[in-house]
């Protein structure tokens, strides 16, 4: 049975037409993931709302006030390779939870969540913030976009996508220096 208004894909399996619904696929892919992984997702997700919130009601001078600040690109903390892997693990995650989250939960939510989760673990890493001009139509009245993402030792672990684009603007780091 299926609900009014709800999004149904078709999908093939062993040739045949099977109707699902997303939200079961996500029950689904949540139900195959281990007990910590579940528990690492939930809290990623709790605290990307919260990040949310503080980016809204808190300054960002505030939020980064146990970051070093850099003005310009500094080059990247060297970290081990299990860190590296970690980090990235990390990254995947919250940009996974990211989806599922009722609020925006875009670039800087994102690094600042993967951030704090790395810290928690001792990880080094550093985060960038860049501009660009948007040419896009609808696109913010400055006529610029802004980005951020993070790198933990030379791989960036969140909001990689698309970051050649944008000139840095400022580097926050933490960790062993």
């Amino acid at each position: 049975m299926f609900f009014p208004g709800a999004r149904v894909k078709v999908i093939s399996l062993e040739g045949r037409d099977t109707p699902t619904l997303p939200m079961f696929n996500r029950v689904r892919q949540f139900a195959a993931l281990d007990a910590s992984q579940k528990l690492i997702f939930v809290q990623v997700w709790f605290l990307l709302g919260w990040i949310r919130v503080a980016i809204l009601t808190v300054s960002f001078k505030r939020l980064t006030a146990s970051l070093q600040h850099h003005r310009e690109i500094v080059p990247p903390i060297s970290v081990e390779l299990e860190e590296r892997e970690q980090a990235a693990r990390i990254g995947i995650l919250v940009a996974s939870a990211a989806k599922y989250t009722p609020w925006q939960s875009l670039c800087l939510a994102q690094v600042l969540t993967v951030q704090r989760l790395l810290s928690r673990r001792n990880i080094p890493g550093q985060f960038y913030l860049g501009v660009c001009k948007n040419g896009e139509e609808g696109a913010d009245p400055t006529g610029l976009a802004a980005h951020a993402w993070l790198q933990c030792g030379d791989v960036i672990v969140n909001g990689g996508a698309g970051h050649q684009e944008y000139t840095v603007v400022s580097t926050f780091s933490w960790g062993r220096l």
